[in-house]
């Protein structure tokens, strides 16, 4: 008799989101790092296939497999517990800060994005970041960004 792994359990879109975009960031830290899948996985002592499945957003992989692998790359793993609130959440404007108009170069300057997709671009677009055209009102804005996001720490 073969046994199968269970089921998924029910994740919401946005959830599946937070999973992909974790997944993706170990992934692309990994292959920065230039270490091997296999290396990878033997470090966090996990299968192939199950960092394939995290590197994937899988939500049936365990919470600790997510954490081991992080600190296989030389990453704390830290899952902030936001708190949803009932309002609008807090936007910025693309244009107002130089560093996030050169990492949003595909919108205009004139567009809103939440201060959680702000911090999302300055995290996936760090290492392209030209960090000499940060002003000191954009340096504190983002320093705000990993305060209130992610524990005070920029998950570059």
């Amino acid at each position: 008799m073969r046994c199968m792994p269970a089921p998924s359990p029910y994740t919401s879109p946005e959830q599946e989101a937070d999973l992909r975009r974790l997944g993706s960031r170990l992934r692309d830290h990994r292959k920065a790092l230039g270490v091997t899948a296999v290396a990878c996985a033997e470090s966090a002592g996990v299968s192939r296939v199950t960092l394939h499945r995290i590197e994937a957003g899988n939500p049936s992989v365990t919470i600790g497999a997510y954490c081991n692998v992080a600190a296989a790359l030389g990453l704390h793993l830290v899952v902030p517990v936001v708190e949803r609130t009932t309002g609008e959440p807090p936007t910025v404007t693309v244009g107002d800060y130089p560093g996030l108009r050169a990492l949003a170069w595909q919108t205009d300057a004139g567009t809103t994005v939440t201060e959680a997709q702000a911090l999302n671009l300055y995290e996936r677009g760090w290492r392209h970041l030209d960090q000499a055209v940060l002003t000191d009102r954009e340096r504190a804005f983002i320093q705000h960004l990993a305060d209130t996001y992610s524990h005070g720490a920029l998950l570059v």
